[in-house]
């Protein structure tokens, strides 16, 4: 098992579960974060840290899409191991729907 980020981060990308991991395994994407599958060590300190409850273990049902794109683009996007800020407009962003498809984007961000 390891521990995932899903769409709901997108456009809110809270930055909480980061500062918690002890394996440094998030990874900043312009818009949202993801998690190095192989890097977690699946001790779920970050699962109650997320506002947005976006991190899930990867044992979930329905979660085999969210496996791979943390696993993609953990392997492109930079580390980020220290919290920042979340997007400005977050908190309008938190439970909408269809996320992934209207805002995602594969731009890296920033990292530490």
């Amino acid at each position: 098992m390891t521990y995932i980020v899903t769409d709901n981060c997108i456009r809110c990308k809270y930055t909480d579960c980061v500062e918690v991991c002890p394996v440094d395994c998030f990874y900043e994407g312009e818009n949202m974060l993801v998690i190095h599958p192989d890097e977690c060590i699946d001790c779920g300190v970050c699962e109650p840290e997320c506002p947005a409850d976006a991190i899930k273990p990867d044992t979930e049902p329905g979660l085999d899409q969210w496996l791979k794109i943390n696993t993609e683009y953990a392997d492109k996007w930079p580390n980020i191991t220290v919290k920042k800020d979340p997007m400005p407009d977050a908190d309008d962003y938190d439970g909408k729907p269809g996320k992934f498809e209207a805002f995602f984007s594969a731009e890296p961000g920033e990292g530490d």
